[in-house]
């Protein structure tokens, strides 16, 4: 192991693993633009890509969840039928698997593409054919990836059980896991208990959205009572830790997150866009990754952010002095924590992480 500085060369051919990533919040301005005219959807805000590129990046001074939700609205717009659908999802793993990203799980909500008539079986349908798609142009120019879905149920509506069930229902075909997202503050995820005890009754996979725009309860509800897997963002958790001199003191909510190993979905761009830190120079990742949570890198959503994976690489690189020793372990945190079955997990970082992380140190 030696501490080989980060290059944008070679953290764009580094191999990159994706716990979370949206797929309304990933899509190309380019074919949001094609989308809205091909359905005279007029809600955008500009017709010129460059433009609208630049309007959905929610980094003015002062932006909040809600600012950065508004773009949400565009893109889901222009994703309610099974063409457009399949062509988002076609898009969004051939993108990732272009900047050097090996596996993906990206979430969706089929709860908000149903407004032109499909079913939830026909949307589930739909985005697994995308990226059936999209993994096989990936691979025709050379660029091996697994892209594998997420469903997320709206915390803020009644549907968590029923989309539960669908990921189960679809868990033979690709689907991976199940999620809970939208506003933390008032919809705590124990008011979806019935949804997340489904999900463990089946043997089934599951992360929660906790600690980004709401506090420790949140994240001691989804750990605690609802069993959570893996926290997406659970960024706040460093509201448990406490600087005592020159070392840092852990509550116990903090200790049990890091005793039991339970992976942190970090997203430091769209964390600092959304408010939920100030800077990513002040971003509690480097902290926990000094204290050792088991803390993974995390695009969140590709169009609202104005990222890659590589780009956010390369940002916190700068940041926090990171080289390629530590691209290697986040990376190596991911695939660990992936909802990939054991086996498929170990031949991954064996034949595939491991040896791409070699090749660029011997070369």
């Amino acid at each position: 192991m030696s501490g080989i500085p980060l290059t944008r060369e070679i953290i764009e051919r580094a191999p990159k693993v994706v716990l979370h990533e949206h797929l309304d919040g990933g899509l190309r301005p380019a074919t949001v633009l094609e989308l809205a005219r091909d359905i005279d959807y007029k809600g955008l805000p500009t017709s010129d890509p460059e433009e609208l590129a630049r309007w959905f990046i929610a980094d003015a001074p002062g932006s909040d969840l809600v600012r950065y939700l508004e773009g949400f609205a565009h893109t889901t717009a222009v994703m309610q039928t099974k063409e457009q659908l399949e062509r988002v999802a076609s898009e969004s793993a051939l993108d990732l698997a272009r900047d050097g990203v090996v596996y993906a799980e990206v979430r969706f909500a089929p709860e908000l593409h149903t407004h032109r008539g499909l079913t939830l079986n026909e949307i589930v349908t739909a985005v697994l054919a995308g990226f059936a798609h999209g993994t096989r142009q990936a691979s025709m120019e050379g660029h091996d990836i697994v892209v594998r879905p997420i469903l997320s149920a709206m915390r803020q509506n009644n549907r968590s059980e029923e989309i539960a069930r669908l990921a189960v229902n679809f868990r033979d075909e690709g689907v991976c896991g199940f999620d809970i997202a939208g506003p933390e503050d008032g919809f705590p995820p124990t008011e979806h208990l019935s949804a997340f005890h489904l999900i463990q009754r089946e043997n089934f996979h599951m992360t929660i959205h906790a600690g980004e725009a709401f506090g420790l309860p949140s994240i001691w509800e989804a750990v605690q009572f609802c069993d959570a897997e893996r926290l997406g963002h659970g960024v706040r958790i460093v509201d448990d830790i406490t600087r005592v001199g020159d070392h840092y003191e852990l509550g116990r909510l903090a200790n049990f997150v890091r005793d039991r190993r339970i992976p942190l979905e970090v997203c430091p761009t769209s964390n600092v866009h959304t408010g939920a830190a100030a800077s990513i120079a002040a971003h509690p990742i480097e902290l926990l990754r000094q204290l050792r949570f088991r803390v993974t890198l995390n695009t969140d959503n590709r169009l609202m952010s104005g990222i890659t994976m590589s780009s956010e690489f390369e940002t916190c690189a700068k940041a926090f002095n990171w080289n390629l020793d530590d691209m290697e372990w986040l990376t190596l945190n991911a695939a660990k924590s992936t909802f990939y079955q054991f086996d498929q997990r170990l031949a991954m970082i064996n034949t595939v992480i491991k040896p791409g992380y070699a090749a660029l140190r011997a070369s």
